[in-house]
């Protein structure tokens, strides 16, 4: 794996995932208020899958969801950072792209850290790797996450929402909403 950044901001620090942060992953993607806006549950062996995903991310593009560390709080409250969308993966007309995302442990909501952590990986996104674009998308009905959007300057054109692909027609959650930002925008402010 080449080596990647590590953010620092204010309150948070993103870096690189550690063995240990898999226990602490597997909790939060088992609790159901984390996982409200997701099809389901992650089980143990479906969530280190996902840490796995997310580090060959890292060797092949040298940037994706990094841990979040929060010194003096806790060593490990989630992940936020930039990841590549395509096909055949994931697939809409809005793809190929980068998608800021972020997902916290439900001890950790309410005190702006997925905000900061978001903005450190858009400066990184918008500065290091020069991107003009980067999007993200959540159930039309996760109004927290869409919060998180708008406080980081993204704005929402409802002619561009969109059934994901992955759900079924008659699936609660298939209604998605898309935000946009775009490097001439975007006024990082950590």
């Amino acid at each position: 794996m080449s080596a990647f950044a590590t953010l620092s901001g204010g309150r948070v620090c993103l870096r690189r995932w550690r063995g240990e942060d898999r226990e602490a992953f597997a909790a939060m993607n088992s609790d159901a208020r984390v996982m409200e806006f997701f099809p389901s549950r992650l089980s143990r062996a479906e969530s280190d899958a996902m840490v796995d995903r997310i580090q060959q991310h890292f060797s092949e593009r040298d940037f994706g969801l990094w841990a979040i560390e929060a010194p003096d709080v806790a060593s490990f409250i989630g992940f936020a950072g930039l990841a590549v969308l395509a096909a055949p993966r994931f697939s809409a007309r809005f793809t190929p792209c980068v998608e800021v995302g972020w997902r916290l442990a439900f001890d950790h909501w309410g005190h702006g850290y997925a905000t900061e952590a978001a903005r450190l990986a858009l400066d990184y996104g918008f500065g290091t790797l020069a991107l003009s674009e980067v999007v993200s998308y959540t159930a039309a009905a996760n109004h927290r996450s869409r919060a998180v959007m708008e406080r980081l300057g993204m704005r929402r054109d409802p002619a561009e929402d969109f059934d994901h692909p992955a759900l079924p027609e008659s699936h609660p959650l298939r209604r998605h909403v898309l935000y946009r930002l775009g490097s001439g925008s975007y006024f990082g402010v950590c």
